[in-house]
């Protein structure tokens, strides 16, 4: 498992930092840094928070092409 580009890049557009993020999915800041530097593989749970609270679905930040 790869960086996550484009979980970061959603993050961004939206104007959010990691903690900010964080705190809208109930996770700690570190966990979203470690799942953009695709070091944590995040539950199907967790995934589908972070695609709510940017707009996104499964497809566009998690899916592999």
């Amino acid at each position: 498992m790869g960086k996550n580009i484009k979980l970061k890049l959603a993050r961004v557009e939206k104007d959010l930092s990691q903690e900010q993020l964080a705190d809208l999915v109930g996770v700690t800041r570190q966990t979203i840094g470690m799942i953009e530097a695709g070091k944590y593989n995040p539950t199907l749970k967790l995934c589908i928070s972070i695609c709510k609270a940017l707009g996104k679905t499964l497809d566009d930040l998690f899916w592999e092409n």
